[in-house]
C-alpha cells in the first residue's frame, strides 16, 4: 500500500495526500522519492489543471520521518544522498507546469515545510503550526529549501526560523508571508476552491508564467531565455488563444483545452 494517495476530481483538480495520519503524515525516503516521480506524471497530465497537496488526518506533514534516520542518514555521505532524493522532489513540485497549493492543517514541520514552500499557495486552517527544527536535530536544511524560505519570509526572518527552530502559529506565518491566506473552515475546502478557479485558465498561459515568474525570482531569467521564449511561443501559436480572444470578443466565458 502507498501512503500517498491521488484523486483526480471532476474540476480537474489532483488532490495529493499524505497518508501515515498515526505518524502525523512523516515522509519516508520512498515517499519523498515516490512523490518526485508523482509530481512529474501529474504535470504531464493533460487532464489535470491544477495539484493541491495536503495530508491525511489532523496534520499536514510533521517532516521527514527521523525514525529512519538511523539507517538512511548514518553520516555525511548518507545524508548527501537523502538530500538528493529530498531536492528532487522539491524540484519536482516547483517545475510542475500547473497550479499547485499546500492545504495546511495542524503541524506542518521540517520536510512538511519544504514540501509546502515549494507550492505555489499556501492555505492554512487556523489550528497550523510551522517551524524547521534543523538545528535543534544536528541537520542542516539545504541550499533549495533555503532559498524558497528566504524568498517567502526575508533573510532575517530565514535565519530566525532556521536557527532558533521554533515554531509558530498560522497568524505568525501570515504575518510574516511564509502562508498566502488563513480560515476557519477546512484548509483542504479552501484549497480546492481556489485551484479549481485557476483550473479555468489557459494551462499554456499559467505554464509559461510560471516558468518566468521562477526565473526571475531565482535570477535564472537570462539562462532560462530559450525555454521562456518557447512557452511564450507555444502560448500564442495555441488554439487556446484564438479561443480566448474570440470568447472576449463574443462576451462570453473561455474554454481551454490545454491546445
Amino acid at each position: 500500500m502507498s501512503d500517498v494517495v491521488v484523486d483526480i476530481e471532476a474540476s480537474s483538480v489532483a488532490v495529493v495526500a499524505l497518508d501515515r495520519p498515526h505518524r502525523r503524515n512523516a515522509v519516508t525516503l520512498e515517499m519523498w522519492r515516490e512523490l518526485a516521480a508523482l509530481f512529474g506524471r501529474l504535470g504531464d497530465d493533460p487532464d489535470v489543471r491544477a495539484v493541491v497537496l495536503t495530508g491525511r488526518g489532523e496534520h499536514f506533514c510533521a517532516g521527514a520521518d527521523i525514525g529512519e534516520f538511523g539507517a538512511a542518514r548514518r553520516d555525511a555521505s548518507d545524508a548527501a544522498g537523502y538530500e538528493r532524493d529530498v531536492d528532487r522532489c522539491t524540484e519536482s513540485l516547483m517545475t510542475l507546469p500547473k497550479p499547485t497549493i499546500a492545504a495546511v492543517t495542524g503541524y506542518c514541520l521540517g520536510g512538511g515545510c519544504a514540501l509546502a514552500m515549494a507550492c505555489d499557495f499556501r492555505v492554512a486552517h487556523r489550528s497550523a503550526r510551522f517551524g524547521i527544527p534543523a538545528a535543534r536535530l544536528g541537520t542542516v536544511y539545504g541550499v533549495l529549501d533555503s532559498r524558497n524560505l528566504v524568498n517567502l519570509v526575508g533573510l532575517p526572518r530565514a535565519k530566525e526560523i532556521l536557527f532558533g527552530g521554533r515554531q509558530f502559529d498560522a497568524a505568525e506565518a501570515l504575518a510574516i508571508g511564509f502562508v498566502d491566506r488563513v480560515v476557519a473552515e477546512p484548509a483542504l475546502d479552501e484549497a480546492r476552491q481556489f485551484s479549481a478557479r485557476l483550473a479555468e485558465s489557459a494551462p499554456l498561459s499559467i505554464a509559461a508564467a510560471k516558468l518566468i515568474l521562477n526565473a526571475v525570482a531565482t535570477g535564472d531569467a537570462e539562462l532560462r531565455a530559450d525555454l521562456i521564449r518557447a512557452a511564450m511561443d507555444r502560448a500564442g501559436d495555441s488554439k487556446d488563444y484564438q479561443e480566448g480572444v474570440r470568447a472576449f470578443l463574443e462576451k462570453r466565458r473561455p474554454v481551454f483545452r490545454g491546445e
